[in-house]
C-alpha cells in the first residue's frame, strides 16, 4: 500500500504515517472496521495511563471531555449546538431511544429499507408489536437503475400513515445512495420522523444537515469515524427534547457538576440530547481516542476524503462496468463504499466465480474486501490509491480464470 496517489494533481491529504496500516496490505474494508489513526491510539494509551493515579483526576474529567467530543461532532455534521449530541454506546441504543420516543401509534408504520443493518430494524419491530403499528420494508427494484428505482419506491412508501422513515444515508452492502433532502422533505409533509442510521456515511460522505433537516441521527464510532470499539454518537432534534432515556443516569441531569450535592436528587435531565448520554459516558479512555480521530476528521473533511476516493476508484469502475460487473450510477451511489455485482447465466453480466477461488485470489495479493448479501462490497479510505484497486482487479480476473 503505497502512500501517494500515482496521480500528482490528486495528492493524499494525510500524513505519510498516519495510519498503522502494514504497507503490503491493500485494506478497502473500512466499512467493516476503520482502522486507528496513531494519534488516536495514542490517546488511548495516555487515557490508561491516565488512570494509575486517580487522585489526579477531579470532577473536570467527568465532563470536559465529554464536551469536546460533542462540539467536535456538531462540528462534522455542521450544526452549532452540541447540546443536540448524546454519547452513546452503540446504534442500536441511540435507534431504541428513537423507537421508544417516536409516539407511534396503532395502525401507524414504519418505514425500513430491504436489507438494513439489523441494529436500525430490532428496536422498531419491538416497538410496532407492542403499540399494533407494523414495519414495511422497501425492496430494491428488481431490474433497471437500482438507486434510482429504489429511492422512487421509498418516497412512494411515505404516507400519511407513515410515522417513521429510518434507514441510512447509504445502504450498507452496497452503498447505494438515498436522496435524505428529497426522503426528510416527503416525511415532513406527511408528519412523519427521519431517523437516519450514520455509521457508513458520517466521517467520509459530506452532509447537508440544514437541507436534510433529520430527527435524529446516530453513528457508530468504529467505522468512518475512526474511532474506537463500543463508542456510538448521536444527534436528536427537537422532537426528542422530551423524551425518556433508556437509562435514568446521575450524569444526566441538571446540577451533577457538584458532586458534594448528589444526595440532593434532582428530577430534571440536562436539555436536548444530554437525557440520552449512556451512564458512565466519560470513559477516560474511549472519550480522547474518539476525539483524536474527530479532530483529524474535521482537519481533512468528508469531502476531500469522498474526492479521494473517487479519484483512487474511477479507473477500476470504469473497467469493472467494461468486464460485466453490476456497479450502479455514480449519481445513485457513494464513493467511499459501493458494491459490484456478478450476473447469472443469460442475463449479459458476468457470472460469479467459486466462491472459495474468490477469497483464495484476494488473500493471495492481501486484498480484503467484505462480501455482503450479494454484493462484492469495495470501501477505500485515504490511505488506498490506484495500485490498491488495480490488485482487486487482479484478483477477480483470476478467480474467473484457470491462472493462479
Amino acid at each position: 500500500m503505497s502512500a501517494h496517489l500515482p496521480d500528482p494533481d490528486r495528492p493524499v491529504p494525510v500524513p505519510e504515517r498516519a495510519f498503522s496500516l502494514p504497507r503490503d496490505l491493500r485494506y478497502l474494508n473500512c466499512a467493516y472496521m476503520g482502522p486507528l489513526p496513531r494519534v488516536t491510539e495514542a490517546a488511548g494509551i495516555r487515557g490508561i495511563r491516565r488512570k494509575r493515579d486517580p487522585s489526579r483526576m477531579g470532577p473536570d474529567d467527568f465532563f470536559l471531555e465529554s464536551q469536546a467530543v460533542k462540539e467536535a461532532f456538531a462540528g462534522l455534521l455542521g450544526v452549532s449546538a452540541p447540546g443536540r449530541v448524546a454519547i452513546l454506546p452503540s446504534v442500536s441504543y441511540g435507534i431504541a431511544i428513537t423507537a421508544r420516543n417516536a409516539g407511534l401509534q396503532p395502525g401507524q408504520k414504519v418505514l425500513l429499507t430491504r436489507d438494513q443493518f439489523p441494529g436500525n430494524v430490532y428496536a422498531w419491530l419491538r416497538v410496532a408489536r407492542e403499540v399494533g403499528a407494523r414495519v414495511e420494508f422497501v425492496d430494491p427494484p428488481a431490474s433497471g437503475p437500482r438507486g434510482e428505482g429504489w429511492n422512487r419506491r421509498i418516497l412512494e412508501a411515505l404516507d400519511r400513515d407513515t410515522r417513521v422513515v429510518s434507514l441510512g444515508h447509504v445502504h450498507w452492502t452496497d452503498g447505494t445512495l438515498f436522496g435524505l433532502e428529497e426522503i426528510g422533505a416527503r416525511a415532513r409533509e406527511v408528519g412523519a420522523l427521519l431517523v437516519v442510521d450514520g455509521t457508513q456515511s458520517v466521517g467520509a460522505l459530506p452532509l447537508d444537515i440544514e437541507a436534510i433537516r433529520p430527527d435524529a441521527i446516530v453513528v457508530a464510532g468504529y467505522k468512518w469515524l475512526l474511532g474506537p470499539y463500543s463508542l456510538a454518537l448521536g444527534y436528536f432534534g427537537e422532537a426528542f427534547d422530551e423524551g425518556v432515556p433508556l437509562e435514568e443516569g446521575w450524569i444526566v441531569r441538571e446540577g451533577s457538576q457538584d458532586f458534594g450535592g448528589l444526595v440532593h436528587y434532582r428530577e430534571e435531565y440536562l436539555p436536548q440530547a444530554g437525557r440520552y448520554d449512556v451512564g458512565e459516558r466519560s470513559n477516560f479512555i474511549l472519550l480522547p481516542m474518539a476525539l483524536a480521530s474527530l479532530r483529524l476528521l474535521l482537519e481533512w473533511t468528508p469531502r476531500r476524503i469522498q474526492d479521494h476516493c473517487e479519484g483512487v476508484t474511477s479507473e477500476f469502475i470504469s473497467w469493472a462496468r467494461e468486464w460485466g460487473l453490476r456497479v450502479d450510477d455514480s449519481r445513485w451511489r457513494a464513493h467511499h463504499l459501493f458494491g459490484v455485482r456478478w450476473g447469472s447465466e443469460g442475463d449479459g453480466y458476468r457470472p460469479s466465480p467459486d466462491p472459495q477461488r474468490l477469497r483464495q485470489a484476494l488473500k493471495r495479493r492481501n486484498v480484503v474486501v467484505s462480501q455482503r448479501g450479494d454484493s462484492l462490497r469495495i470501501s477505500p479510505h485515504l490511505y488506498n490509491d490506484r495500485q490498491d484497486l488495480a490488485f482487486l482487479r487482479e484478483a477477480l480476473e483470476a478467480a474467473v480464470s484457470a491462472g493462479p
